[in-house]
């Protein structure tokens, strides 16, 4: 549906692509990427939540995504739902029963990214677990306390039981798993944390995207999937609701413009990137497009603007991860850098104000960008 090639074998390949001369991205709500098996071979990898266990092999613990004032450190493939299909079944009472398998080491290394984040940047962190409801949710937040022992970190709200007391003898198992020096240097770090259940952060966000309030958030893979979603589609609704404000006070605004001056950054979600990252490595840059398949149901239909109630697909994201993804594999190469810019910036100029449809907008950046190299 969506794909992108490089036909320059002078730029350095995208290594999580297998080093092949062309990347080859399949962006479809499945998520399909072509990969190297590690055998020489390449092959296509199916499915998202079906990833999992490649994830893990490969050795990522979680994805970071930040939009607007927010970034969600999204602890990964931190599931707190069954995906082991051998032990999943419905007993004759009707008892559902499920068994999990959640790597505590990919935890841990979210956890600490997460808090690096908040020292690096300043930001609020904000803690998205629900330790009294889920032993896994005990455990991410024992391992959080842990890594907060010997740190200049300030607590601001915190849970009522120190979950790594509560759960000590099965996390210490996982430190014990841990290189000896993963809390090096930490005893310099410092900012302001809040631990909360998980379901307070769904309000605080709409409040720290409101207030412009920079803020890191850790969740589980489950809570920071709800998150993210929030995150995405939270700004359209806000800026319905201040439009109907200014109607009611007698004022005719285009929101999209008052949005914009009032400071706020945040569009619909569909230039959310999304960085996975690795415990060894390079980071993954990846997107999955939970609206691909109504686009290609709005053109099979013919009628990309749905009767005029909504606007046509925004690729934004493809023209952001291509360039985020480039410049990660060529980070000295200026002249890329500031071609990749500019592509950018020619597309901005194309899907202001009303986007216009498919075909309409592919010529249109067709004529407006020079492909790289002529």
């Amino acid at each position: 549906m969506w794909s992108q090639y490089r036909h320059d074998s002078n730029l350095e390949a995208l290594a999580w692509f297998g080093n092949m001369p062309c990347t080859s991205i399949k962006w479809s709500t499945a998520g399909d990427a072509y990969v190297n098996d590690g055998k020489g071979n390449k092959v296509v990898v199916m499915g998202k939540s079906g990833n999992a266990p490649l994830r893990t092999q490969a050795g990522v613990y979680c994805n970071v995504r930040p939009y607007g004032p927010i970034t969600v450190v999204r602890s990964m493939p931190c599931l707190p739902y069954s995906q082991n299909k051998e032990k999943f079944e419905v007993n004759d009472d009707g008892i559902v029963h499920s068994e999990m398998n959640t790597p505590a080491v990919q935890m841990a290394y979210a956890n600490r990214l997460f808090l690096k984040l908040v020292n690096d940047t300043g930001a609020i962190g904000r803690v998205a677990t629900k330790p009294t409801q889920a032993m896994e949710d005990g455990i991410n937040a024992g391992l959080h306390s842990w890594l907060l022992k010997g740190t200049k970190f300030e607590v601001g709200r915190k849970y009522a039981v120190d979950p790594y007391e509560e759960h000590k003898e099965r996390i210490d198992k996982i430190i014990k798993l841990l290189p000896t020096d993963f809390k090096a240097g930490m005893e310099n770090w410092s900012g302001r944390i809040e631990q909360h259940i998980s379901d307070t952060n769904y309000g605080l966000l709409v409040w720290d995207i409101i207030e412009k309030q920079e803020t890191i958030v850790l969740s589980t893979d489950l809570d920071g999937d709800r998150l993210t979603d929030l995150l995405a589609d939270i700004s359209d609704p806000l800026r319905a609701f201040g439009g109907k404000v200014a109607k009611h006070l007698g004022q005719d605004v285009d929101m999209r413009n008052v949005w914009s001056e009032m400071g706020y950054t945040t569009g619909n979600g569909r230039d959310m990137t999304s960085v996975m990252h690795r415990m060894s490595g390079p980071p993954i840059h990846e997107q999955t497009l939970g609206s691909a398949d109504a686009m290609l149901l709005r053109l099979l239909d013919g009628d990309e603007w749905v009767g005029g109630t909504k606007q046509p697909y925004d690729p934004r994201i493809h023209f952001v991860l291509i360039r985020d993804a480039y410049i990660d594999a060529n980070p000295g190469n200026k002249e890329l850098h500031d071609w990749l810019d500019n592509a950018l910036n020619k597309f901005d100029e194309v899907y202001s104000g009303d986007r216009p449809g498919f075909i309409e907008g592919y010529e249109s950046l067709k004529s407006a960008i020079t492909p790289w190299g002529k």
